[in-house]
């Protein structure tokens, strides 16, 4: 039977991915004065501003994972393969090129070009405009194989090509012409970076040894060697210090001084794996880092002796989850721990609150010894196979208990301090080669119960640390490994389960057995949901049964999975059973019913899975994946119809959730013109009246000008100067000198009529509007204009005011217009008014003017009547609706 993918969850968002082994880019926007750096997560890329490392724009996916990155001032430039692709606003694709016939390994962008290097040994100079190809080179990978290119600073239309063979080319890319080869250092070139200082560029190489080099000059100013292999990143700090990073494939990062030639100071384990790009801010003291192992980091150089420290880190998973679990009980919390053997938690709310509870290690004193000669390695704990928590005493002592990988003793950690714990919970007198499997925190979070291959169960106090007993008789409750441990609510029962297919209910204080139950295969796990007494378990033959603890009965079988269960959750209202496999199925079985409701496929195998405390989202964990995908529950926003499946259902693939941008984060927006707004209609129909979007100020005061000049009139005229002017006034002539007080009592006080007689632009488009009929040139200036320059123009309409009768009649032809097409409704009578207060002593004894009038009125009353009776009628229904008993 067909299916439409799932009816209960959809896909929200990913938690916990950050960066891969691609290099950053970094970009810096004009108008929000702030960097940003740009890091490749498969096939999409993700935005983050340096300031507080929030993400703040996720890039639509291409058909493959990112292999390279370049950034200019306005977009993105991803490569994929083959293809390269162009990004605007840190998001959509707006051109991609087409050309080369191998994957593509450099970009770099230049002014209007992009410059971009195959592993075929094709150099092609895109136009970034047209996509168009400007410029192709090709080179014999077995002779010059490119590695590394550069822009040498004012070095116009220059590109500086290294190769692995250890040769470098300067090439001029609009003559197409090889300027110069340089020899190199026997060693292939993997870095070529600019430094402050122009002709002068930083070379790193394959061995490790880095050269500054002044091109120019094809000379070595100094070098330096590192001993931790290849240079993988290069980048010189601006801000004043001469100083240049290198970055290794230990994860290492080494700072150089190039005044004194030698080496200031060095950050071991800066990353957990190689470090794939290193870049100081242009100007500032501080370094941006990113890695494989799925951290972005911020360095500020501020201690003594010009070393860093960590300022700001967004980190996931190096390596795949394998065990999550909600936290607390609002579910904004998930703890995971992963194949790095690091245990993090991840909230659903906001990334600042994520937290690293870190790297076990064997033994915390010995953690102070690491500069005595044991090695990072040999301190760390291995990876977490199992772990529980609980926030009941969390504030008191540790609520976290982990099991690792290969260990008998399982070590607590402390959820608020972010650390590990001090306890390493290990049996007395346990067997060589036991291995912790399985472990429980009582709801009351003073006890774990913990489950070893051998076959034992014991109890420990996580206050003190000590052992408080164990199950079964000879210290063995099962024959075999155990595969599941869980308590009830009041601390009455302990259930364990084992390889000998054996379900064992004992009294949790006395330890003794009460009852066994026998089952049909040897589980793999076991779930317990507290509230309801439901047990549930997954066998090995792929079937679940679930028990009720208090009857102590099977109360349900499940069948469908076709490969070994990893996980299963409970709803808090212990309605449904989510349950994930190998066979790539996330299936929600209804107990009520004891049917499948809801079944879809992913991509990669699921190999943990949580819901929520409030049930809002299901978080799950997947094979070879770094993140955590979240889920939401369609039955929390609307109802769902669940009805149960047939046996012969085929589930549709759902496709993982991608990261979403955070509310509280501003989109960046390159500097590229919006997107087309739409615009309403001026008139949306003939028979409408339209007002004008101006304020009320504007035409409101047009009556009440007099009013207001005189109350704004100044109640004592301004006092004159005591003293004189600093400025005196001259006689203008090629010798300066001042005037006299004759001379000024000899010009005319009177103004030339001249003066005053220019007519204004409204004037002049009026008089133009004549001919042509359109009056929207003058309204537009008459809407710039405010209520004071407004009553000037209508008074400069007369002949008295330097204006003409011929005036007055187009301005009123001008507001019949206006009431004619219905716009602008509200300034025609403001208009009007204001007009008629002004001249209508003059315009009643014109004939030819007040016939005009007559007309203007005959439409006013029309117009006001269509009003005055959709006005009448809109009353009329309203107060029907009012009264009216309906």
């Amino acid at each position: 039977m067909p299916a439409g993918g799932s009816s209960l969850f959809s896909g929200f968002r990913v938690l916990g991915l950050y960066s891969n082994h691609v290099p950053h880019a970094l970009r810096y926007h004009l108008k929000h004065r702030e960097f940003y750096v740009v890091t490749a997560v498969g096939r999409s890329f993700h935005t983050f501003n340096v300031n507080r490392l929030g993400i703040v724009a996720v890039s639509n996916s291409l058909p493959d994972d990112i292999t390279c990155l370049a950034a200019d001032r306005m977009l993105v430039f991803a490569a994929t393969g083959r293809l390269i692709s162009a990004f605007a606003r840190n998001k959509e694709v707006v051109m991609h090129y087409n050309g080369h016939e191998q994957e593509v390994r450099l970009l770099l962008p230049l002014g209007d070009q992009l410059i971009s290097a195959d592993s075929g040994g094709d150099v092609i100079v895109w136009d970034v405009q047209s996509g168009e190809v400007y410029l192709r080179l090709h080179f014999d990978p077995a002779t010059f194989d490119v590695s590394a290119m550069m822009h040498p600073s004012t070095y116009l239309n220059k590109v500086l090509l290294g190769s692995s063979q250890g040769a470098l080319q300067l090439w001029n890319i609009k003559t197409s012409k090889l300027l110069f080869t340089f020899a190199g250092w026997s060693a292939g070139v993997t870095v070529l970076q600019q430094s402050p200082a122009v002709d002068v560029v930083g070379v790193g190489t394959a061995t490790g040894r880095i050269i500054i080099h002044n091109i120019r000059l094809d000379e070595t100013l100094m070098s330096f060697t590192q001993d931790w292999g290849p240079i993988t990143s290069l980048s010189f700090r601006t801000d004043g210090p001469p100083t240049v990073a290198s970055g290794s494939p230990q994860g290492h990062i080494a700072f150089w001084d190039l005044e004194r030639r030698q080496l200031v100071t060095q950050h071991r384990h800066a990353h957990r794996t190689s470090i794939a790009g290193a870049t100081f801010l242009q100007g500032e003291p501080i370094l941006v880092t990113n890695g494989a192992d799925n951290a972005i980091k911020v360095w500020i150089f501020d201690q003594e002796g010009g070393g860093a420290r960590l300022l700001r880190i967004r980190q996931g998973h190096s390596a795949p989850p394998t065990t999550i679990h909600h936290h607390g009980n609002d579910g904004k919390n998930i703890l995971s721990a992963g194949q790095d053997g690091t245990l993090q938690s991840f909230s659903t709310v906001h990334e600042r609150f994520n937290k690293n509870l870190g790297h076990g290690s064997v033994n915390k004193k010995k953690e102070k010894k690491k500069k005595k000669g044991l090695t990072y390695e040999e301190l760390r704990l291995p990876a977490i196979t199992a772990f529980s928590s609980s926030v009941t005493r969390q504030s008191d002592w540790d609520g976290i208990v982990a099991c690792h990988r290969d260990r008998l003793a399982t070590t607590t950690w402390n959820y608020q301090r972010c650390t590990m714990g001090a306890h390493h919970l290990q049996p007395p007198g346990s067997r060589r080669g036991a291995i912790a499997t399985a472990v429980n925190i009582t709801s009351c979070g003073n006890f774990a119960v913990i489950g070893s291959s051998c076959g034992r169960v014991d109890v420990y106090n996580l206050q003190s640390g000590l052992h408080r007993g164990c199950y079964g008789d000879d210290e063995k409750a099962h024959n075999g490994v155990v595969r599941g441990i869980a308590t009830d609510t009041l601390n009455q029962l302990t259930l364990t389960t084992g390889s000998d297919w054996l379900l064992k209910f004992w009294r949790f204080k006395s330890k003794k057995l009460e009852e066994e139950m026998k089952l049909n295969a040897a589980p793999a796990s076991m779930k317990l949901h507290r509230e309801s007494g439901m047990l549930a378990l997954a066998l090995d033959d792929f079937t679940l049964v679930v028990v009720d603890i208090e009857t102590r009965r099977v109360v349900r079988k499940f069948a469908g999975h076709h490969s070994n269960i990893n996980d299963m959750t409970f709803s808090p209202d212990g309605r449904w059973l989510v349950t994930v496999a190998m066979d790539c199925t996330i299936r929600t079985w209804d107990l009520p019913s004891g049917s499948l409701v809801d079944c879809f496929l992913v991509a990669t195998a699921p190999v943990s899975v949580s819901l929520s405390p409030t049930g809002d989202f299901l978080a799950t964990a997947h094979v070879d994946s770094l993140g955590l995908y979240l889920w939401t529950n369609k039955s929390l926003c609307g109802p769902v119809g669940l009805r149960p499946l047939p046996a012969d259902y085929q589930p549709a693939v759902e496709t993982l959730p991608g990261v979403t941008v955070e509310e509280t984060e501003q989109e960046v927006n390159s500097e590229e013109e919006e997107e087309d707004v739409y615009q309403s209609a001026e008139q949306l129909g003939a028979e409408l009246v339209t007002l004008s979007l101006l304020p009320e100020s504007r035409w409101k005061s047009l009556l009440h000008l007099d009013e207001i000049k005189k109350r704004n009139k100044p109640v004592a005229p301004p006092a004159a100067p005591a003293a004189a002017p600093f400025f005196l006034p001259t006689v203008p002539g090629l010798t300066p000198r001042f005037a006299t007080q004759t001379e000024h009592e000899t010009q005319s006080k009177v103004l030339n009529w001249g003066v005053l007689s220019q007519r204004s632009d409204f004037i002049c488009t009026l008089e133009s509007a004549l001919t042509t009929g359109s009056f929207d040139q003058p309204l537009r200036l008459l809407k710039d204009c405010g209520p004071a320059a407004l009553s000037v123009e209508l008074n400069s309409l007369a002949p008295e005011g330097g204006g003409a009768r011929e005036l007055l009649l187009v301005f009123i032809q001008m507001i019949d217009s206006m009431l004619a097409s219905g716009r602008d409704f509200d300034l025609a009578h403001a208009y009007l008014a204001l007009f008629l207060k002004l001249h209508l002593r003059s315009l009643s004894q014109d004939a030819t003017a007040m016939e005009a009038l007559n007309h203007l009125s005959s439409r006013l009353e029309k117009g006001w009547a269509e009003l005055q009776a959709s006005f009448d009628q809109s009353l009329c229904l309203l107060s029907y609706t009012k009264s009216a008993l309906l």
